[in-house]
């Protein structure tokens, strides 16, 4: 599979949705970890990243403003014995506290918001450098199905995975589909990581960024809260 330069894949693709990002940098020494949130309506828009004890959080900038939290406010990202977890949804405490990343994704689903069915995005990041990716869709318009998919691979120096929710605008937004793209990693502080992927990702709809790389962490919030 080819491997692609991330930056430029996100911004020939205006509206991603969320995404992960799992990989290894070019110079063999660290993980890579990055996840971001996009939104089109006033609610998915009024967010931000927090850290937590074992992560990071989404919590609503305005509290006055949130209508719905049910599928907006969770916890990205969580450390645990197994590894890193970060996902698009509550689905990262359901592996957290199941038996095994695969078996514990089985017993979940889509997101129920028709028509777009979005898609539940997940990965984990294993202390050898090894990670495992995977995606619950829709499999037909009526949201009757649901295809789950499973991804594993080895670490290698330079190369990372990408999946997202959407793979662009529509009616219904359309999903994801096919195998995690493979990207390029370079061999940067996660500060200048961040910096160049929150710049990939379309200004209008741009919400949170978080990226981790070698114990330093970098979050970027639209409403111009950084940590």
């Amino acid at each position: 599979m080819k491997t692609l330069d991330l930056n430029e894949l996100l911004q020939n693709h205006p509206y991603p949705g969320r995404g992960i990002v799992l990989g290894r940098s070019a110079d063999d020494k660290k993980a890579v970890i990055a996840y971001f949130i996009m939104g089109r309506s006033e609610n998915s828009r009024n967010r931000v990243f927090e850290t937590t004890g074992d992560g990071i959080r989404t919590r609503a900038y305005d509290e006055s403003k949130m209508v719905d939290p049910s599928l907006i406010i969770y916890h990205p990202v969580r450390r645990t014995e197994r590894g890193l977890i970060v996902t698009n949804g509550d689905q990262t405490d359901t592996i957290r506290d199941g038996h095994g990343f695969v078996a514990a994704l089985r017993t979940r689903t889509f997101e129920p918001d028709a028509p777009n069915w979005t898609p539940r995005i997940s990965g984990l990041l294993g202390g050898d450098g090894s990670y495992k990716l995977s995606i619950l869709r829709a499999a037909d318009p009526e949201g009757q199905r649901c295809i789950r998919c499973f991804y594993e691979y080895e670490p290698a120096p330079g190369e990372g995975r990408f999946i997202s929710t959407y793979e662009g605008f529509g009616s219904p937004l359309p999903s994801f589909s096919g195998e995690p793209v493979a990207v390029s990693v370079p061999a940067l502080p996660a500060q200048e990581l961040a910096a160049a992927l929150w710049a990939a990702l379309d200004e209008d709809n741009r919400v949170s960024l978080y990226v981790a790389a070698a114990g330093e962490e970098v979050i970027i919030n639209k409403h111009g809260e950084e940590a």
